[in-house]
């Protein structure tokens, strides 16, 4: 805990310790310009640098030919927006309570965007064009341009530059619509997780389409910087923003949802600033918290002291890590609760919503033929037990043995009672391997470590964060142990779930003066086919505290006073993070009473397309 108040301290300080300019190791000439081509939805098993046969990405391929190809390189978040404000601040969106998908805090005090370094050291930035920081804080100060036409060409004589070029060519919305296909259906391989039907294998086809669209895309950019004489002055950096747009993939916790592809080429001249030989493959543990640090290491700017990830290139670059970390909340509509950690072989994730499914219902994926039709074939009945497993309730722990099972289908964490074997029962997971015992004691602890370090805010419902907040940033809340006293929390959570929280306990957690162990009292819970009667906190004080419990009481059997407490919630004079959280609630428990339809219906209409889709979902 000590280091998690050490860091706080450290963004609190962050204003006084930035107020100079940063320091330059060199103002002369010889700075290295640094161009970053971002293909989007793109996991590193479709592009051909990393082995993948039918892959048609000549241009990425060219370049991790001569540079250096990292096979371990992961985005933060398993979607955009937390990942953007991730590699924008050098900061995990869940510290500064950015996690849920287009959400909007404040960026605390002292901590800016990281190309603001860089413009005050004399770089000329630009970014052409995606945001999505996922902050209110205004980001105009981040760049020199920042629209469709943002181009290095845009900057004064002998300027060094720092440009962005985001390509959309392989985004999800590229598989709504079905074109005419390139890539012959019957070549691709088709997960295990997936149904192998022609739909499927159009959708898979599709995408390398598309991934190849974006790789050509890609190539312009790099014509462009050798026609301007600039190649053997720019280090160029290719990296897609998330995992692939195919089901199971983007905004979920399996490895390909967050393993994604990154190169790197550094000309002769600024070789030294590497990390690894032209051509090679580096095994190095890679973040995108790692991006900001290791830029300002290239462009020789001190970086400041709260950043989180480390320099894997340039003159500071520091030591590989032992773990590197992801997360998963809100994504689009949808509430969840999911942590991860990757060790390079293995791969610990924690479901902190056990008693939600994995597939839950999004709006936005739903509009692709394959998920679609998944669908279908689940609810007929028709498929295979790993194929309707992402269906069903999450475990609440997961381990993958990354390099035997990259498709992450093989659980093996011992089965919870009650919850349905996994592929190895306790004594046979003993038997079959050690290492995996080993590692996932060593991957449990580095997780929480990590959630300490950095003050996860994700264990605050998002509703009650923005109204604890009241306008500022969330790590008001969090620096402040006596408002969140998160290592205990984490204790009395895992003693909850794992069934070895007593009675006396739970009670105790209710009447607890924080609204936070209130809620967790009641959610941690929700797993359990009798949860307790948590009737008292109908009429809690704070709205996630009594919709939590309305839901645990509905699951219990028919409670008029809890459906009062939906319908509450579900007002339009609440937020529209409770409103959420209200139809995700009702999307799991008995068919809504009549006069909840009314209030459904209004959310079906919203103007919020999150609202929205939620709404159109529970409407008949």
């Amino acid at each position: 805990m000590l280091r998690s108040i050490l860091l706080v301290l450290a963004l609190s300080a962050a204003a006084a310790a930035n107020a100079a300019a940063p320091s330059v190791a060199s103002a002369k000439e010889g700075r290295p310009n640094i161009l970053w081509v971002v293909s989007e939805d793109n996991t590193y098993n479709f592009v051909g640098a990393y082995g993948d046969p039918l892959a048609r990405t000549p241009n990425v391929d060219a370049l991790a030919k001569k540079g250096v190809t990292f096979d371990v390189a992961h985005s933060p978040a398993p979607v955009c927006a937390p990942t953007r404000h991730t590699i924008i601040t050098g900061v995990y969106a869940t510290t500064h309570g950015a996690q849920h998908m287009r959400s909007h805090p404040p960026l605390p005090s002292g901590v800016k965007f990281f190309p603001e370094y860089l413009r005050a050291a004399g770089y000329y930035c630009t970014n052409n064009a995606k945001t999505d920081y996922n902050t209110s804080t205004p980001f105009a100060v981040a760049w020199d341009q920042n629209n469709r036409t943002a181009h290095w060409r845009g900057r004064k004589a002998g300027q060094p530059f720092f440009a962005v070029f985001n390509h959309e060519h392989s985004h999800e919305s590229k598989q709504h619509k079905r074109e005419p296909l390139i890539t012959d259906p019957a070549k691709v391989k088709v997960p295990a997780y997936l149904p192998d039907t022609p739909t499927v294998r159009a959708d898979l086809a599709q995408y390398y389409d598309n991934v190849s669209r974006a790789d050509a895309a890609i190539g312009q950019v790099l014509k462009q910087l050798a026609d301007d004489g600039l190649a053997d002055d720019t280090i160029v950096f290719y990296y897609s923003d998330n995992g692939g747009t195919l089901p199971r993939s983007k905004r979920f916790m399996w490895d390909n949802g967050t393993h994604i592809a990154m190169v790197a080429y550094f000309p002769e001249k600024f070789r030294h600033l590497a990390p690894a030989a032209p051509g090679s493959h580096s095994q190095e543990l890679v973040n995108f918290v790692d991006l900001a640090p290791t830029v300002l290491s290239l462009a020789g700017v001190a970086a400041p002291a709260y950043f989180q990830g480390r320099a894997f290139a340039g003159t500071a670059r520091k030591p590989a890590p032992n773990f590197t970390f992801t997360f998963r909340d809100r994504m689009d509509e949808r509430y969840d609760l999911s942590r991860a950690v990757n060790d390079g072989r293995y791969r610990y994730v924690r479901h902190y919503l056990p008693h939600r499914a994995a597939g839950q219902h999004v709006g936005y994926l739903w509009q692709q033929a394959s998920m679609k039709e998944w669908d279908e074939l689940n609810r007929a009945g028709k498929l295979t037990a790993i194929q309707r497993a992402f269906f069903e309730p999450h475990a609440a722990e997961e381990l993958f043995d990354c390099t035997a099972d990259p498709e992450n289908v093989k659980n093996l964490v011992p089965p919870e009672p009650g919850r349905g074997a996994n592929d190895l029962s306790a004594e046979g997971l003993a038997k079959a391997d050690p290492a995996h015992k080993a590692a996932l004691d060593r991957l449990r602890a580095a997780l929480r470590a990590h959630l300490l370090r950095t003050l996860d805010t994700g264990f605050l419902p998002e509703a009650m964060m923005i109204a604890q907040a009241d306008g500022a940033s969330p790590t008001t809340i969090t620096d402040k142990p006596e408002r969140y006293p998160l290592a205990n929390l984490l204790d009395f959570i895992d003693a909850a779930q794992f069934g070895k929280a007593s009675g006396q306990q739970v009670v105790a957690a209710t009447r607890h003066p924080l609204a936070v162990w209130r809620y967790w009292a009641v959610t941690a819970t929700l797993t359990s086919k009798n949860p307790p009667n948590f009737s008292q906190l109908l009429t809690d004080t704070d709205p996630s505290v009594r919709l939590a419990a309305a839901e645990s009481v509905l699951r219990r059997g028919p409670s008029e006073a809890a459906w009062k407490v939906i319908a509450d919630s579900l007002a339009a004079s609440h937020s529209r993070e409770l409103r959420l959280a209200a139809l995700n609630a009702i999307t799991y428990l008995p068919v809504a009473p009549e006069t909840l339809k009314p209030l459904i219906a209004a959310c079906a209409t919203s103007g919020d397309e999150y609202l929205k889709r939620a709404g159109e979902f529970l409407s008949p």
